[in-house]
């Protein structure tokens, strides 16, 4: 069984790092890919995230497995093998990770999850990290995760094996949730039921409804997944707007200037009288 400190040397070798050429703290996000393993979409947003001045983390799960795409679509997207719980073990040690990194400001993280990828995501936000062997790993309990400000849940998968669903969180950063209203894996029923479970701890959630199916963001879809260029490109625009709304300083409003009271012209003065 894995320490932290362990999972995270087998997943760092795999991780693609985005950002800024200095070596200033900055917010960063971790981008958690879906069943068929890192594709061009999750490098685009990592790519976007960038150029808003994040620093951007893809967590390959499956480079350190040696686990190639055809065998996770025979085996992980089918539920044979690697559920949201042990994925849920890439997520926390990633995070454990990347936020002990100079160039990482830890108090200002965000993770990012794909179907397989949110599904882990949310397994390790409804877990109270008590007790060792959680996740497969040997010493998650007590991990600080105060670090967390955000997360972003791109059709996660909801279905019947994320027994966790309707769990509510025991952690809670600002959430985006993108539901595609023809994802084959759930409905946009379902979809909504598990939020408001997930607001159960005071979670604020934001939920945007997309007009496509599950992996509309993916060039190269097949079967019910069909690519969609006008809401990836929409999708890319909340991922960023958002995540700069949850993890960079926002300018302080100014109070608007008082207005002063202008003395009364003699001709004014002298209509009142």
């Amino acid at each position: 069984m894995d320490s932290l400190e362990d999972r995270w040397m087998k997943l760092q070798p795999h991780v693609q790092v985005f950002g800024p050429e200095d070596d200033a703290p900055r917010p960063a996000v971790l981008l958690f890919h879906g069943c068929g393993g890192v594709r061009s979409h999750i490098t685009g947003y990592a790519e976007a995230a960038a150029q808003a001045g994040l620093r951007a983390f893809v967590i390959d799960s499956y480079g350190p497995r040696g686990w190639a795409r055809p065998f996770a679509l025979a085996t992980v997207c089918t539920g044979v093998i690697f559920r949201g719980r042990e994925r849920a073990g890439d997520v926390l040690a990633a995070l454990w990770g990347v936020a002990r990194r100079r160039d990482v400001d830890h108090t200002s993280l965000a993770a990012a999850g794909w179907s397989h990828g949110g599904w882990g995501i949310m397994e390790l936000m409804s877990s109270p990290l008590s007790r060792a062997g959680e996740f497969g790993l040997a010493d998650p309990q007590g991990t600080d995760l105060s670090g967390l400000k955000a997360t972003v849940l791109v059709y996660p998968y909801v279905g019947i094996g994320a027994t966790a669903r309707m769990k509510p969180w025991k952690r809670c950063p600002k959430t985006l949730a993108v539901i595609a209203e023809q994802d084959h894996l759930t409905t946009v029923e379902n979809a909504h039921k598990v939020y408001d479970a997930v607001k159960a701890c005071g979670v604020e959630v934001q939920t945007w409804q997309a007009a496509g199916t599950h992996a509309f963001d993916e060039p190269g879809g097949n079967g019910p997944m069909k690519y969609d260029e006008t809401l990836t490109k929409e999708a890319y625009g909340r991922f960023v707007r958002f995540l700069q709304a949850a993890l960079l300083p926002q300018p302080e409003a100014k109070p608007a200037p008082k207005r002063r009271a202008r003395a009364a012209s003699p001709a004014q003065s002298a209509q009142a009288g």
